[in-house]
């Protein structure tokens, strides 16, 4: 009578390939993936800067997001509580984003872009929104203040620009360091 299955070499062989595959995969995963968590963040900070602008339109109403590179957090925010300041705690918010929630070091820098956006140096937080204010502020015609925030990582291999022209055109960037320029 004879019985299916595999015998203990097969298995053996199984497992050595498998670990071999795996010991070639995890470097260049643990490699791929800081810049994809902050690839992620530069994305999302797009994102709820189109949520701003389209809230604002939406609402006839001012909306703002409120960058805080202390605590590498913002802030999207549909009323300024009345008084004009988008800083003072009374705000309306619709969401609070914490960089550090990206991991892998995500946060407000310019790792190893050599210029800024518009040219010229960085800003000393890396925000370039009204400094020290660091608000961008969108109004119903869906136009707002320009600037930039700058993105990086723990390694600094990658930079993201993401930020605003005056005409309410939303940017996202990448630094290319082969060509010393914005794409």
């Amino acid at each position: 009578m004879r019985k299916n299955g595999f015998t203990l070499i097969e298995l053996l062989v199984t497992f050595v390939i498998l670990g071999i595959v795996t010991a070639i995969a995890i470097p260049g995963f643990a490699r791929w993936l800081p810049n994809y968590r902050l690839k992620s963040a530069a994305r999302d900070v797009y994102s709820n800067m189109q949520l701003a602008r389209m809230g604002a339109i939406k609402a006839n109403a001012d909306w703002a997001i409120v960058f805080d590179a202390g605590s590498n957090t913002y802030r999207v925010c549909s009323d300024d509580g009345g008084d004009g300041d988008w800083k003072d705690g009374d705000e309306v918010e619709e969401k609070i984003v914490n960089l550090t929630n990206y991991e892998s070091g995500v946060g407000y820098g310019h790792g190893n872009a050599a210029n800024s956006i518009p040219g010229g140096a960085f800003p000393g937080d890396d925000i370039s929104y009204n400094p020290p204010a660091n608000v961008v502020v969108f109004n119903p015609r869906g136009t707002c203040n320009a600037g930039y925030v700058y993105l990086h990582n723990n390694n600094n291999t990658t930079t993201y620009g993401v930020g605003t022209q005056s005409s309410g055109v939303i940017r996202l960037l990448k630094w290319n360091s082969s060509a010393a320029s914005w794409e």
